[in-house]
């Protein structure tokens, strides 16, 4: 073949190759632009989402408590608005980044309250090694870390291999710092306990205003925090009914351990303040009001991107309560006063309480709660109204009124059956009498007008079977069964005696039911000296004698109000409280005729035990004194000394009762003759109707 011809040739297949070649990266380009168009119109747009993807969270922001006011619309428990510091990270905050805010922060504000002495002692007492020892460690990580061989690294979890870090830092290194360091730590302390878009308060306590405005003009450096207003519970009234009204937790402490599932299912935060104990406690799920929902939309990097409230806060509901403050500190006066009069007359280690309790009988209504207690580490005196309900005493002859129905209920007496009042003793048994030897012939009635506790132990005897009269002296009584004393017992639950009052209060007591029945003790339960009660049953079973037999609830609530914008009046009536019968005694009316009638002769009659103290006056009282002999014991059981507890109850007007009340003044000297419950149930008659008579007027 000629060089021509192969010339040719190799021309021909040149440009076969290039076309396969073209053709190749053709079909290349092909797949490409294909591939380019599934992902941008088929997987375009979940593509697009992705890059914008952004996470929506709700957070909610607690709101100011509803106020409380008294039954006459007087503020009792306010609230004060104080400038506050608070912080409210983004999602991915790290450790580093609230050091470096703490560090910001401190350069505006003070840990340590302006009047204190020695700032450098506060804040190591608030302090624990931990924190600085967190502190030291984000200053020196890298030295840190070294610490800890990778060997035993890999052994550990990466909380583990943290916490054996700080374990490696000295005390030297962290013994120190200096003041200012220690400021930032005691902020970055509160900063830690904030969580996700959740709003954590760093400081409200004496917040100046230097300080608020500091941190207003900052916040552009200062990510996360804001300068904004809290409020704290004001007692416009002082010390006055406060442990009945109760306590809230701070920020700090926030929603109690114990609790803490009950209330994070209810829509709680971890440092929400709710009530602990009292009113505030009773009606936490009215009084807390409905938080303030704010939407945070954030990137996937935790970057806040955009805000928007989605439900609009409103502050609690208010309470009205049945209490009167005027007459609750008259009241609070006269049980301190009296109380105070007879601790100068008797040094008794042993007499630290006074407890008096007011209601309207007719409506359950509470109108005055006081107790005042003697603390005797401190020396001086405290407000204690709960005692009324958490503290059980021995109550002397004033039950002798339910002794009374109960043995004409069961027929083991009949109205205007008689004893002879004398003294008489059981075999292997102490004498039993009343504290005058011989008291004469009694009735019913005159059984309450003198209280005679020989008349009891006759209706006892015979509601046990044992109708021998006059009961020999040396016998055993004839046919007692154990469910005697309870179905004794159970006359006087009729009337609120050792059961639930229904008070719309935490914790009540039900008192003290002795636990070894026989003829002896429900003898001594005829006259008050076996089971315990408190003053709010006392309360309770009085004003049922005084309106006819009918158990009412007491009950601190009147009404709840709806919030307005305006912060200084009443919004419309969400809720009335209404009267609440318990249950009507089953029996006969003629009966608790009989009683009333014993009642009112008590006050009113010559030769009534409570006759002296009242004779005179015009709003005719009825009721039932009480005196109970007893011992004070240790918390071991270990009795310590023999004491008397002195009790009164009573109502007036008798024929048409308006007012009803229980005092107990416990553990006196056995030889006090300061008529302290006396004293304290006059002058509390005297104020009611005094107050009455002025409002009349005016």
């Amino acid at each position: 073949m000629s060089k021509k011809s192969r010339r040719n040739k190799k021309k021909t297949q040149l440009p076969f190759r290039i076309n396969i070649l073209f053709f190749v990266v053709f079909l290349m380009f092909s797949v490409l632009i294909l591939q380019l168009g599934v992902v941008q119109i088929l997987n375009g747009e979940d593509f697009q989402k992705e890059i914008e993807r952004t996470n929506q969270d709700v957070t909610k922001i607690p709101v100011p408590r509803g106020k409380i006011y008294d039954r006459n619309m007087n503020l009792i428990v306010d609230n004060e608005p104080v400038y506050s510091i608070t912080y409210t990270p983004e999602k991915g905050v790290q450790a580093k980044d609230r050091l470096e805010v703490a560090e910001k922060l401190a350069e505006f504000i003070t840990m340590v309250p302006e009047d204190e002495e020695d700032p450098e002692a506060y804040l190591d007492e608030k302090l624990t090694e931990r924190n600085l020892k967190e502190y030291w460690y984000l200053l020196n990580k890298d030295e840190a870390d070294e610490r800890l061989s990778p060997e035993k690294r890999e052994e550990m979890s990466n909380a583990e291999a943290y916490n054996a870090t700080l374990d490696l830092i000295t005390e030297e290194e962290i013994n120190n710092f200096t003041l200012k360091e220690k400021e930032i730590i005691a902020i970055k302390k509160e900063l830690d306990k904030a969580y996700s878009l959740t709003p954590q308060i760093v400081k409200n306590e004496g917040v100046t205003a230097e300080e608020y405005a500091k941190v207003s003009e900052h916040l552009s450096v200062l990510p996360g925090i804001n300068a904004t207003t809290d409020w704290n519970r004001k007692y416009p009234n002082g010390e006055s009914l406060k442990s009945i009204l109760g306590k809230i937790t701070t920020q700090g402490e926030g929603i109690p351990a114990d609790s803490e599932d009950y209330f994070l299912t209810r829509g709680y935060s971890r440092n929400d303040r709710v009530g602990t104990s009292g009113l505030e406690q009773q009606y936490e799920s009215v009084l807390r009001g409905r938080k303030e929902q704010i939407q945070y939309t954030t990137t996937k990097n935790g970057v806040i991107v955009g805000t928007e409230t989605v439900v609009e806060g409103q502050r609690g509901k208010d309470l009205v309560l049945t209490i009167d403050m005027d007459f609750q500190k008259e009241v609070d006066k006269i049980v301190r006063e009296e109380f105070q009069a007879a601790k100068r007359q008797y040094a008794n280690p042993y007499f630290n309480d006074v407890i008096a309790v007011v209601m309207n009988p007719k409506t359950g209504e509470l109108l005055a709660v006081s107790a005042t207690h003697y603390n005797k580490k401190e020396n001086k005196y405290e407000d204690a109204g709960f005692r009324a309900l958490s503290d059980a005493h021995t109550p002397g002859s004033v039950v002798k009124g339910a002794t009374i129905l109960a043995g004409l209920d069961s027929g083991a007496i009949s109205p205007g059956t008689s004893f002879y009042d004398k003294p008489f003793q059981m075999k292997s048994s102490p004498v039993y009498r009343s504290y005058s030897s011989n008291l004469g012939l009694m009735n019913d009635i005159t059984a309450l007008k003198r209280s005679s506790n020989v008349y009891m132990f006759y209706t006892a005897l015979r509601m046990m079977g044992e109708y021998r009269y006059p009961f020999p002296n040396g016998g055993i009584p004839k046919g007692f069964e154990t469910e005697d004393l309870q179905n004794f017992r159970n006359y006087y639950n009729q009337l609120g005696l050792g059961v639930e009052t229904g008070v719309d209060f935490p914790h009540e007591s039900t008192g003290y039911k002795g636990t070894k029945p026989n003829p002896g003790l429900m003898m001594y339960q005829a006259i008050g000296q076996y089971d315990q009660y408190t003053a709010m049953q006392l309360a309770q079973y009085v004003s049922t004698i005084a309106n006819g037999g009918y158990r009412v609830q007491p009950h601190f609530l009147k009404q709840i109000h709806d919030p307005i914008a305006s912060q200084d009046e009443l919004g419309p009536v969400y809720k009335s409280k209404n009267t609440e019968v318990l249950n009507k005694i089953t029996m006969d009316d003629s009966y608790l005729n009989r009683v009333q009638e014993g009642f009112r002769q008590v006050f009113q009659e010559p030769g009534g035990t409570a006759y002296r103290y009242y004779r005179g006056v015009d709003y005719k009282p009825a009721g039932k004194t009480g005196t109970a002999e007893t011992e004070y014991r240790d918390e071991n059981g270990v009795k310590l000394a023999d004491t008397t507890n002195h009790n009164l109850v009573g109502y007036a007007p008798h024929d048409d009762p308006e007012i009803a009340f229980a005092i107990i003044v416990p553990y006196t000297d056995k030889n006090m003759s300061h008529p302290t419950h006396h004293n304290i149930g006059r002058r509390i008659l005297d104020t009611y109707f005094g107050m009455k008579d002025k409002d009349e007027d005016e």
